[in-house]
């Protein structure tokens, strides 16, 4: 029995697989697994997940604000859009020194990724030559780099590529059909070219999306569907529950139930088996049995800290505590 035991823990315990042709999805497929019996759904959720990854393993990320507040975009979610009266100053980018005490503080504390965000629509050149001192600066100290920069011009990515950012993340938000509800300065089209930008730098691509934006299912699914069929699909895929901030449009939405969330999480893990999928922002809002529920349905990695941008995070020994609870070990 014992060797029938050790036996399957391989096979559920496999590494990381290179990456396969892209499956196609539709949003019809997409929303029968949302359908599906929530025990069924979670059930083979963790089935894609063991197949793929070690399923007590999370990867920590560490997520800064170099540059908060002022952003031109009417994103409806951000309290950073200078058209809301949110409470949160415009700050000029943060300056060298400061970011790296702050990617000092997050390697110490266990993460192995640092994100750095700045409120643009898009960088300038000289904004992002002092970004790219950040980057190298921030890769000398053995952390992965990832950066959220908005739109990119041609070039810019390779330029970050050769500072050494590793990962650029350029969210997707929500599904075509409702992304004119949520944002009016900047198109689908125009997210869609930085990814390919970022892709064809060779960098890796880390894209998700906000649910509980006032959204139905069929519009989560066709989020998850648009996720899913980039080709190929994005290493990181940050899934996020909308944090309300009081003078954003989207302060009095209905939100989503918790076992959406859940549902959302393992839709996601099935349909991007050998993505890495992040439980990001929401998670302070959120009990530690559903956060639970979501590493059971695939999530694997999360922000780590005590805050996200300008929004509350989970305090580091919170997380501590929560993953000797559930017997999680930091990748």
């Amino acid at each position: 029995m014992n060797q029938a035991i050790t036996s399957q823990a391989l096979v559920f315990h496999k590494p990381l697989k290179p990456h396969a042709e892209t499956t196609r999805w539709t949003v019809e497929q997409v929303a029968e697994l949302f359908a599906l019996p929530f025990n069924d759904l979670l059930f083979r959720a963790q089935t894609v997940h063991r197949e793929h990854f070690d399923p007590s393993k999370v990867q920590l990320s560490t997520l800064l604000s170099i540059k908060t507040g002022g952003c031109p975009e009417d994103c409806g979610y951000c309290p950073q859009s200078v058209r809301y009266d949110t409470g949160v100053t415009s700050q000029d980018l943060m300056p060298l020194d400061e970011v790296m005490a702050a990617a000092r503080a997050a390697k110490e504390a266990g993460a192995s990724r640092f994100c750095m965000g700045a409120a643009w629509r898009g960088p300038k050149q000289r904004d992002l030559d002092e970004v790219k001192a950040m980057i190298a600066g921030v890769k000398s100290l053995g952390l992965q780099t990832c950066a959220t920069l908005g739109m990119l011009k041609e070039g810019m990515a390779g330029e970050l590529k050769e500072a050494g950012l590793d990962y650029y993340n350029h969210n997707l938000d929500t599904a075509p059909e409702k992304y004119d509800d949520i944002i009016g300065t900047r198109g689908y089209d125009d997210r869609l070219d930085t990814l390919r930008q970022v892709r064809e730098s060779g960098m890796n691509v880390c894209c998700g999306g906000i649910v509980g934006m006032g959204e139905s299912r069929e519009e989560r699914a066709g989020l998850i569907n648009q996720l899913a069929n980039l080709d190929p699909q994005p290493e990181s895929v940050p899934i996020n529950n909308l944090v309300k901030v009081e003078g954003t449009p989207l302060a009095d939405v209905e939100g989503i139930d918790w076992s959406e969330f859940v549902r959302t999480i393992a839709v996601a893990r099935i349909t991007m088996p050998r993505s890495f999928v992040r439980l990001s922002a929401g998670r302070q809002q959120m009990p530690e049995a559903v956060q639970a529920l979501c590493f059971l349905a695939g999530a694997n990695s999360i922000f780590y800290g005590d805050k996200l941008l300008t929004t509350g995070n989970p305090e580091v020994t919170r997380d501590r505590a929560l993953f000797d609870k559930l017997d999680l070990q930091a990748l």
